[in-house]
C-alpha cells in the first residue's frame, strides 16, 4: 500500500467523524486526495478495459448519468484507499453492530478478511466506481447493497470542484426514523474530500435502547458542467 495514502487516512480526525456519523449519518474529512489524483482517475473513465459494467441510469430509471464499476484489478490508488480507510470504519461498525445488538462475528480489522467473507457468500465482483453526470444529471435516492453481506458504511471522494467544474449537483442524504417525517440533509465538500457516510443504517438511542434509522443517499441535479465522483463500496457484489 502506498504509505502516502496511509499518512493521509491516518491523518483523518477519526475521533470526530466517529461522533458526525453516529450523530448525523455522514462526516466529511480534510483533502486526502491531490488535484492529480482526481484527475488520474477521471483519466481511466473513457478506457473501457479498467471496467466490468457500465450503467446508464436512466435506463433503469435511477436517475440522469451514467457510472462504471471498476474491474479487477483495481486501480492501485483505489486499492489503497480502500484498503487504508477500512480498519478506521470497522471499529465504528462493530461499534454500531454492538447497538444493535447484533450476535454475528465483529468485522474484521482488515479489509482482505472482510472481502473473504463477502467472497464465500458469492459476492465476488468488485464494487468501487466511478460516477459522471453532465448537466441535467442526477441520482434517485438509493442503497448501495449488493448481497447478503454489506459494510454498514461507504465513501464518495470529489474528483471535481463544486462551482468551478459544475453547478448544482449536490450529494444528498435523507433520514428516514420510524413514525416520523424524513429529513434531508446537503452535505458538502471540496475536490479530493471524502463524505464518509451510512449505507443503510445507523443506530440511534431511544428510551429503550438503541433503534434503526434508515438513510438514502442520492444527488440533486446537476445544472452545469460536468461532476465526477468516486465511490468507495467496501463490500463486494453478486
Amino acid at each position: 500500500m502506498s504509505s502516502t495514502i496511509q499518512k493521509r487516512i491516518n491523518a483523518v480526525d477519526w475521533d470526530n467523524a466517529r461522533e458526525s456519523l453516529s450523530t448525523r449519518g455522514y462526516a466529511v474529512t480534510d483533502p486526502i486526495l491531490t488535484s492529480d489524483e482526481c484527475g488520474s482517475i477521471v483519466s481511466l473513465y473513457n478506457d473501457p478495459s479498467r471496467f466490468r459494467s457500465h450503467i446508464i441510469m436512466a435506463r433503469h430509471r435511477f436517475g440522469v448519468g451514467d457510472y462504471k464499476y471498476f474491474s479487477q484489478p483495481l486501480p492501485e490508488l483505489v486499492t489503497n484507499v480502500r484498503t487504508a480507510a477500512y480498519p478506521h470504519l470497522a471499529k465504528v461498525a462493530n461499534e454500531w453492530a454492538d447497538a444493535f445488538g447484533e450476535k454475528k462475528p465483529p468485522f474484521p480489522n482488515v479489509h482482505d478478511a472482510f472481502l473473504k467473507i463477502c467472497h464465500k457468500s458469492g459476492q465476488t465482483k468488485p464494487t468501487p466506481l466511478v460516477l459522471h453526470y453532465e448537466a441535467g444529471g442526477y441520482n434517485c435516492l438509493h442503497q448501495d447493497l449488493y448481497g447478503e453481506i454489506t459494510f454498514p458504511l461507504q465513501m464518495v471522494f470529489l474528483l471535481g470542484q463544486q462551482g468551478r467544474d459544475w453547478e448544482g449537483g449536490e450529494f444528498l442524504l435523507v433520514e428516514q426514523q420510524p413514525r416520523a417525517q424524513s429529513k434531508a440533509e446537503v452535505v458538502a465538500a471540496n475536490q479530493g474530500q471524502a463524505i464518509i457516510f451510512t449505507t443503510r443504517y445507523r443506530p440511534v438511542k431511544g428510551s429503550r435502547g438503541y433503534y434503526r434509522v434508515n438513510l438514502r443517499h442520492g444527488v440533486s441535479r446537476v445544472h452545469a458542467g460536468t461532476r465526477y465522483t468516486l465511490g468507495i463500496i467496501f463490500h463486494d457484489a453478486k
